[in-house]
C-alpha cells in the first residue's frame, strides 16, 4: 500500500478496554486514527523538510505564520512555539493581511503558510503579494501539486490524510499533523542554533518553569539578613550577638580570617548539644561543633539545582558563594517551599549529576559552581 494511504482505509473498530463504553471505544480509535496520521508524517519527512530547517535558518528577518480556520488555530500556536525556542516569529490573518496587514511582512521575512487543501481562498490570495515582495515562502499541505504547493519555495507535503471520526470531515488528523510538523521545525531549528537553558530561561521568566529556570541571586537572603560569625568565637557568644535578628535564619555561616566560609552552625547543631548535655561545649569555640564544608552553590546557580540540592541532602539552608568562597547571601528553605512546592519531589539521576560532577566533593567546600558543567 503506498504511504499515507492507510489513512484512507477502513479502520476495524478498537477493541474493549473491559469498560463496555461506546464513547470511550469511539475516543480511542479517534486518537489512533491521529497517532497513524503521525507516523505516516514521520515516515514521509525527507528532504523538504532539511530544506525548510536551511531557510529558516538562514532567515534574516522573522518568521511570519499564516493559515485560515483551523489551520490558523494551529499556526498561532506554531509562531509561538518559534518564538520560544529562539526564532523570531508571528502570526498573521490571511484576511487581515489583504485588508492591509502584508505591510507587517518585509522582504527579508520567511513566510510559513498552513493549507491542507493547497487552495483555501484567503491564503491563495496571499501568494502573488508575497511573490513580488521576494519573501521566501514555505507551505505546509497535503498535495505539492496545488496552487500553494506550486507557489511555494518550499513545500512539506502531509500526503493524503483522512480525517478522525465518523463523518471524517472536522480538522483534525491534519490539523495535529501540521501542529507536530510544526513542532519539529521549532526545535530542530532550535537545536541548530544551540539554543541553551540560559536563552530558554530569559524567554520563560513566569510560572514554574521561569522558577526552575531562574537563578539563586533572585532569591537568596542578602548577606545583611544573613547571620555570621568568625569561626574562633564560641557558641554562647554567637547565640548572644544574634538576639533580637528580625528576620531570622536557621544558620549562622562561619568565616575563616579571610571571609571565606569555613562551616555552618545550625538549629540543629544547637539541638544535638542540648541532648548530648555538653554544656560546657557552648563555651568552646564554635569551630568545634560546626558542620566544616558544608554544601554550598556559587551565585548564578539554577534555583533547579539549588532545590534539588537542599531536597537530596535533606538541609533548610544554602550558603551562596562569589568566587573567593565569600558568602553573598543564603538560599533557605522556609522562603522558597511556598514558590516551589515542587522540591520535596525525587529527583531523577540526571539533575543529581548536574550538580555533583563525577561524585567527588569540590574542595575545600563542598560548592556547586555552574561555571564547571
Amino acid at each position: 500500500m503506498p504511504k499515507g494511504e492507510q489513512n484512507a482505509s477502513p479502520r476495524p473498530p478498537a477493541e474493549s478496554g473491559g469498560d463496555g463504553s461506546d464513547a470511550v471505544l469511539a475516543g480511542r480509535d479517534i486518537i489512533r486514527r491521529e497517532c497513524d496520521t503521525l507516523v505516516d508524517l514521520a515516515d514521509r519527512l525527507g528532504e523538504s523538510f532539511a530544506r525548510a530547517v536551511e531557510l529558516i535558518l538562514d532567515q534574516q528577518g522573522a518568521v511570519i505564520v499564516s493559515g485560515m480556520g483551523k489551520a490558523g488555530l494551529i499556526g498561532q500556536k506554531i509562531a509561538a512555539t518559534l518564538a520560544s525556542t529562539g526564532t523570531r516569529a508571528h502570526f498573521l490573518h490571511p484576511a487581515e493581511a489583504i485588508h492591509g496587514d502584508l505591510g507587517r511582512i518585509h522582504t527579508e521575512d520567511l513566510v510559513l503558510l498552513l493549507s491542507q487543501s493547497g487552495e483555501t481562498e484567503e491564503i491563495s490570495r496571499l501568494l502573488t503579494p508575497l511573490q513580488e515582495l521576494g519573501s521566501k515562502i514555505v507551505a505546509i499541505t497535503s498535495d505539492h501539486n496545488s496552487r500553494l504547493g506550486h507557489a511555494a519555495d518550499v513545500t512539506i507535503e502531509l500526503g493524503p490524510i483522512r480525517e478522525a471520526g465518523e463523518l471524517a470531515l472536522a480538522p483534525s488528523s491534519s490539523t495535529t499533523a501540521m501542529l507536530a510538523l510544526g513542532d519539529a521545525l521549532a526545535l530542530v531549528v532550535s537545536e541548530a542554533r544551540e539554543f541553551g537553558p540560559d536563552d530558554f530561561a530569559r524567554f520563560h521568566p513566569g510560572g514554574s518553569l521561569g522558577r526552575k529556570l531562574s537563578i539563586v541571586d533572585d532569591y537568596m537572603r542578602p548577606l545583611e539578613d544573613c547571620r555570621l560569625a568568625d569561626e574562633n568565637e564560641t557558641v554562647r557568644s554567637v547565640l548572644m550577638k544574634d538576639q533580637g535578628r528580625v528576620r531570622r535564619t536557621g544558620a549562622v555561616m562561619l568565616l575563616d580570617t579571610e571571609g571565606r566560609l569555613s562551616g555552618l552552625f545550625t538549629d540543629s547543631d544547637l539541638a544535638r548539644l542540648f541532648e548530648r548535655r555538653a554544656d560546657d561545649a557552648l563555651d568552646r569555640p564554635i569551630t568545634e561543633v560546626m558542620t566544616p564544608r558544608p554544601f554550598a552553590v556559587r551565585l548564578g546557580t539554577r534555583m533547579r539545582d539549588a532545590v534539588g540540592l537542599l531536597a537530596r541532602h535533606k538541609i533548610s539552608e544554602l550558603p551562596i558563594l562569589d568566587k573567593e568562597d565569600q558568602p553573598v547571601g543564603i538560599l533557605d528553605v522556609t522562603d522558597i517551599v511556598a514558590q516551589f512546592p515542587e522540591w520535596k519531589r525525587e529527583w531523577d539521576a540526571a539533575e543529581r549529576t548536574s550538580y555533583e560532577g563525577n561524585g567527588a566533593p569540590l574542595k575545600p567546600l563542598r560548592v556547586f559552581d555552574p561555571q564547571d558543567q
